[in-house]
């Protein structure tokens, strides 16, 4: 089909969307015209109506498509009708009238306290370089729920141990300060020391065992490697730290807007999440205490 090739063209070449998204791009939109020769022969790809586009989301919910699968073809039909319309003024938009059916709401994941305390209190990371940095980088993660952007463009001028704080730059360049415990800057003054000896010239508060910036995998793995020592949970990344923070702040009395402040969301909705989890703990500790539940 010539104009889906030649939209296929404009997403690589002048939208210059990746390899994969344009591959899978292509996949969506000849399963579905496959699917439209199959249902309605006589319709051509430029004449689909809204209800040929609900067809055929129906039929990929009842074939057992999961419904982040399909609001990801339902994109691709929508980017390319958008392509139509603004190469050939009259074309119809057949996704005018489709309403996506609901995500299911995921909520955070995140890591028990114990098997955190088992993990900073008891595991042995080793007094090397690379031993204390992995232990520090995860301990800060979890004690402040920064991202691990940024984490790692923090410089040491972000840190000031003699307050008790450290500066984080989120997004949109907005910075934020974050209180430090007492003990974790003990623990920030023993990397520092292991860094000025190993790594004297460095440029950025964490830096790999060669003094250059760390980067996003390298800390993923850090995190992933420690976190599997002490959780089954399926996800073991950065994120699923910060997850923790909040989860662990709002079960122990700390209120929205704080957990807010101090995650650097634009708005409270966002935050809003942690509650389900607490509410799941509720629910746990209920069913396990009430002598009717």
């Amino acid at each position: 089909m010539e104009r889906k090739e030649s939209f296929l063209q404009y997403i690589r070449t002048e939208k210059r969307y990746s390899r994969h998204t344009v591959r899978s791009y292509q996949n969506d939109l000849d399963q579905f015209f496959v699917w439209l020769g199959e249902y309605d022969p006589e319709v051509r790809p430029e004449s689909v109506s809204s209800g040929d586009v609900r067809a055929w989301m129906v039929s990929l919910i009842e074939g057992g498509a999961a419904i982040a699968t399909v609001h990801r073809k339902m994109s691709a039909l929508r980017a390319f009708y958008r392509y139509l319309r603004k190469h050939g003024p009259g074309n119809a938009d057949p996704m005018s009238g489709v309403r996506l059916p609901r995500k299911p709401k995921q909520l955070p994941v995140f890591v028990a306290e114990d098997a955190l305390a088992k993990l900073l209190d008891e595991y042995d990371f080793g007094d090397n370089f690379s031993g204390i940095r992995d232990r520090t980088i995860v301990e800060i993660l979890y004690l402040t729920g920064m991202r691990r952007s940024e984490l790692i463009s923090l410089s040491d001028e972000d840190i000031d141990l003699s307050s008790g704080q450290v500066r984080v730059t989120g997004k949109r360049s907005k910075q934020r300060i974050i209180p430090l415990t007492n003990t974790f800057i003990k623990s920030l003054e023993v990397y520092l020391e292991a860094r000025k000896k190993d790594v004297p010239e460095a440029r950025w508060f964490f830096v790999t065992e060669k003094g250059n910036k760390m980067y996003d995998k390298s800390v993923y793995n850090i995190v992933k490697r420690y976190l599997s020592m002490v959780t089954t949970v399926e996800k073991k990344s950065p994120h699923v730290l910060r997850h923790t923070f909040a989860t662990h702040m709002l079960n122990h009395g700390a209120d929205l807007n704080s957990i807010k402040e101090l995650l650097g969301h634009a708005s409270l909705s966002a935050t809003q999440v942690y509650t389900h989890n607490t509410f799941e703990q509720l629910k746990k500790v209920y069913k396990q205490a009430h002598p009717r539940a």
